[in-house]
């Protein structure tokens, strides 16, 4: 008898009382059973149930507490949900995983977006300087005000860094500046070169200032983390995974690029995760070109529960840094005038890095897309490549996709593209009424439920392209999965599925939206194992034949 069909045959038992009582005798009996809570399965079929049964990895059967119950046999251990919310483990599609530190951080703020002036900055670093070991690396978080501050460059950081090495990196991701000590230590020269898909800054003289923009950033930061010794980052992995596990997120899509693929899978290999990791390629060009190659010898499944699968190109910047390319010019004070932003990487590139994703066992493409000219851009590349009835086999993802808005929608769902990680501001309810598949991604924001809270309320309150709870779940569960060519094992509480599942500390489908952030994982279970357990009255037990 083959799972699937071995699947439908337990859901038509647990949904019938007379032939539960009929056939329970002749199939095997669940190892887990949970009943008596409200199951919310993201399976629109059947998308309210009472309990679950779990065989092995899979979910065997879901129903009724009393027919899930009559599936139950001695050695069956059975937990009492007493009424709390199950939904199925939440699937973060966009992650950049293993925060280790680095050197000495320091922080101007408490504030997770901290945007300091140069003059805090100095103050800062003029004292961490001193009491730091003699070489050890110094690290602060900074925003816009100090990127565009044309004078908190290298020459200037150099003047109170004590000779550190010294990072000043974005919020977001786009853009750091650098101390002399620090690009020499990266061995970057005046002289380099700048890499396919990003750029070095440059003074009249052509001597580097220390800002590094998109690709020589990442190059940049890959070069760094890739010097941490490998129990550093195992034990960054581990606690990122027991964080996750809080929060019932049971897979996540890693956007790998950051650490060396050599590093990286060694690390996971030993780290033993007890989630589910999608490895997504992010390679690291360089001056010579693309560099796709170095993932070439990683293995497919590397470690259990690991799959390295997809790959990344950061197609252009953000409306922060004023990089997303956009129609309209940017008006922000300090600003150069008349700009619209940039693509990361010249058009034909753009064109051959599409071009490779319709040759047969291609990796799945996840574009960073984020300006509005952006979309326009890569769907018309799409549509003068192949027909649409192929690159809806392909399930392109635009990672963010923030300005496909317009006639870009309808376009947009005809090639079969897939959102992930749209960000504050997004219209999801005109994306998701066009029929264009959306999935969660945190991008470092590791709380699922303040992210669901924005979700349901809009941005500002703005309720116009608010999701409902129920839309916004399964954009977390299966469409995640959806997004990574899962949904027939993940994403959905069904027989049949993997049982990875999350048991909430509240019910997320009725509290106020302000208290959604509050929300955790009582009980989150990954291929049928309990991986957290919190819950008080936990009434696990042997049971007895019925």
């Amino acid at each position: 008898m083959t799972v699937r069909l071995f699947a439908a045959l337990c859901f038509s038992i647990c949904v019938t009382a007379p032939l539960v009582r009929a056939q329970a005798t002749r199939q095997p009996a669940p190892d887990l059973v949970l009943t008596g809570g409200k199951v919310f399965t993201a399976d629109s079929t059947h998308p309210w149930a009472e309990a679950l049964a779990i065989r092995g990895n899979r979910i065997m059967a879901v129903g009724t507490t009393e027919a899930i119950r009559r599936l139950a046999r001695r050695a069956t251990h059975e937990i009492a949900l007493g009424g709390r919310v199950v939904i199925p483990g939440i699937n973060d599609a966009h992650d950049h995983v293993g925060d280790v530190p680095v050197g000495v951080a320091f922080r101007t703020s408490t504030t997770p977006t901290p945007d300091p002036t140069l003059a805090e900055v100095l103050d800062s670093l003029r004292v961490v300087a001193a009491r730091a070991p003699a070489g050890a690396w110094l690290t602060t978080t900074v925003g816009l005000r100090v990127l565009d501050d044309s004078t908190a460059r290298r020459s200037t950081i150099d003047t109170v860094g004590g000779g550190h090495p010294v990072l000043l990196w974005t919020w977001w991701g786009h853009g750091a500046v650098l101390s002399t000590a620090a690009l020499r230590a990266l061995g970057i020269a005046d002289s380099a070169t700048d890499p396919l898909g990003g750029w070095y800054e440059r003074d009249a003289a052509g001597r580097l200032t220390g800002r590094l923009d998109e690709y020589a950033e990442w190059g940049a930061l890959r070069r760094l983390y890739s010097t941490l010794p490998e129990h550093a980052v195992v034990a960054g992995l581990k606690a990122f995974a027991d964080s996750s596990l809080r929060m019932g997120v049971t897979t996540v899509q890693d956007m790998a690029g950051y650490i060396d693929p050599r590093l990286t899978i060694r690390a996971f290999r030993d780290a033993h995760l007890p989630i589910r990791i999608r490895l997504i390629r992010w390679s690291i060009p360089n001056a010579k070109g693309r560099n796709e190659g170095e993932w070439d010898a990683v293995a497919t499944h590397p470690a259990e529960r690991v799959v390295v699968s997809g790959r990344k190109w950061v197609i252009d910047g953000t409306p922060i840094e004023r990089n997303a390319l956009r129609r309209a010019a940017y008006t922000a004070p300090g600003g150069p005038p008349g700009k619209h932003g940039r693509l990361d990487f010249p058009l034909d590139t753009v064109r051959a890095i599409l071009a490779e994703a319709l040759r047969p066992g291609a990796a799945q493409l996840h574009l960073h897309v984020v300006g509005d000219s952006t979309p326009a851009l890569l769907l018309s590349l799409m549509e003068s490549l192949a027909p649409d009835s192929v690159w809806r086999t392909r399930r392109v993802r635009f990672e963010h996709a923030s300005g496909l808005r317009g006639p870009l929608v309808a376009r947009a769902r005809r090639l079969g593209i897939v959102i992930a990680q749209p960000r504050a501001g997004a219209p999801l309810h005109t994306w998701l009424a066009a029929g264009i598949p959306l999935a969660y991604g945190s991008d470092n924001l590791r709380n699922p439920f303040y992210n669901l809270m924005v979700a349901v309320t809009g941005v500002r309150g703005d309720s116009a392209e608010a999701l409902t709870r129920e839309e916004a779940v399964s954009m977390y569960t299966r469409g995640s999965a959806y997004a990574e060519f899962a949904e027939h094992d993940k994403g959905t509480i069904a027989p049949g599925m993997l049982a990875d599942v999350a048991v909430l500390s509240q019910d997320i489908f009725t509290v106020p939206a302000p208290a959604l952030p509050a929300t955790t994982s009582e009980l989150t279970i990954v291929g049928g194992r309990i991986v957290r357990d919190v819950i008080a009255s936990h009434t696990a037990r042997s049971r007895h034949s019925h």
